[in-house]
């Protein structure tokens, strides 16, 4: 094997992965150009339930729940039901405590907020209390919410959005470079992602928790469907091949706490990475059929979401590792090795170079909204390529491995995170 071959392949990969993922680097500019557009007010003020899917956190739930209490839209407009999910400590009782309606749900066969959520959707269904609300939020027990929340999602709401996302931030900034490459990604993902689709016209995704859903999404699909691993991506990629338009509020903010040690980032990150190749397994032709048949640019940026930056990425590898096990073996090889090596070299480092703009850039722009020392905002732009880099061998032990949903404990109760 010629060196000058495996340098043809991976030139030929590189213009690939530039091809899929010039428009994200074009919504940075146009973000960077453009800015946020001003909301307008909501005509109405709406009825929502806000739905908390917990198991055993007993730790922080009271204060999401506060959070909630504190808002400035009219609290008897705003209800806040919590699914207690196979707890054996007294989340309920918490729960309760801080005001909340409480149901508890024992399945051990069925795991997951997935079912959960859809569990509860049911209970409303037969009870008839769902339709006494007009949207419903959904939270993770970790979460805490800015005084302004609902208020603001409800004027996005208000423009007839069946879903709609928001603004994710972390309690945890600045526990360690874990949990700021956590962060700095959700932020990016916000930023650069969610908010120049929303002012581009096309659609936004969810992302696991701080989502409002409106009550006739819910109601025409029967209660809550997706049970894949990434319930969220599911939910999104479903409703984008039929056409729904996700929208996004930026000047909704809310908290989450990120893992803080290698194995639970593992455990977590390896959870996402099957989940997404379950989407792609399961949507993958429909998305590349709409893409063409319909020309929908909104189902090519979910599919540009779930699977080729890692399967190029992983290609790419699997090429030197070959190129280099011939190496090994063939004669005069020192020469082929060192140039290999020097290749590869290039690579990671154009790869790290891009990432490493990626965070600095959100950090820049996303400054005061990050609850950290300042000399460690900088630091963590360096480390985090590095966190995006370890999605490698997660994304291949994920090829084989069976994977199931897993609890991450939630111990940061940090109310003081305001600005």
């Amino acid at each position: 094997m010629d060196i000058d071959i495996v340098l043809t392949i991976e030139r030929c990969i590189h213009l690939t992965f530039t091809l899929c993922y010039a428009y994200q680097v074009f919504y940075i500019f146009y973000m960077l150009i453009r800015g946020n557009r001003p909301l307008s007010l909501a005509r109405k003020q709406y009825r929502y339930a806000v739905i908390i899917c917990a198991r055993n956190e007993s730790n922080v739930i009271g204060h999401l729940i506060d959070s909630i209490h504190q808002q400035d839209y009219p609290q008897e407009l705003v209800d806040v039901l919590v699914v207690a999910d196979n707890c054996t400590d007294n989340t309920a009782d918490v729960s309760r405590e801080h005001g909340a309606k409480v149901f508890e749900r024992f399945n051990t066969e069925l795991v997951g907020k997935g079912y959960a959520l859809d569990w509860l959707f049911k209970n409303l269904f037969a009870s008839g209390d769902f339709d006494n609300y007009d949207g419903f939020f959904v939270f993770d027990a970790d979460n805490l919410l800015e005084p302004n929340y609902i208020t603001e999602m409800n004027k996005v709401f208000d423009r007839g959005f069946q879903a709609i996302t928001s603004y994710r931030n972390t309690k945890n900034y600045d526990s360690n470079w874990i949990s700021a490459g956590y962060s700095l990604w959700f932020l990016r993902e916000s930023k650069y992602l969610n908010n120049a689709r929303m002012n581009l016209g096309t659609s936004c995704a969810i992302s696991g928790t701080g989502f409002l859903l409106h009550h006739d999404i819910i109601k025409k699909q029967g209660g809550w469907n997706y049970h894949l691993l990434t319930e969220d991506i599911e939910f999104t990629t479903a409703n984008v091949i039929q056409g729904e338009r996700i929208g996004y509020c930026h000047t909704a903010m809310f908290y989450d706490e990120q893992p803080i040690t290698f194995k639970q980032s593992w455990v977590q990150r390896l959870r996402w990475s099957k989940g997404f190749y379950q989407v792609f397994h399961k949507y993958g032709f429909q998305l590349l059929k709409t893409i063409f048949v319909k020309g929908s640019f909104a189902c090519l940026d979910i599919l540009m979401s779930i699977f080729p930056a890692l399967f190029l990425t992983l290609l790419s590898i699997v090429c030197y590792i070959g190129a280099a096990i011939y190496g090994i073996f063939a004669i005069q090889s020192s020469p082929m090795l060192l140039d290999l090596a020097m290749s590869f070299f290039i690579m990671v480092f154009n790869v790290y170079l891009f990432l490493y703009l990626v965070g600095l850039i959100t950090t820049i722009t996303e400054w005061n909204n990050i609850h950290c020392r300042n000399s460690n905002k900088i630091l963590y732009t360096f480390t985090f390529p590095i966190f995006m880099l370890t999605y490698i061998p997660i994304a291949i032990v994920a090829l084989f491995k069976k994977v199931g949903w897993q609890p991450i404990q939630h111990t940061i109760a940090r109310p003081d995170v305001k600005k």
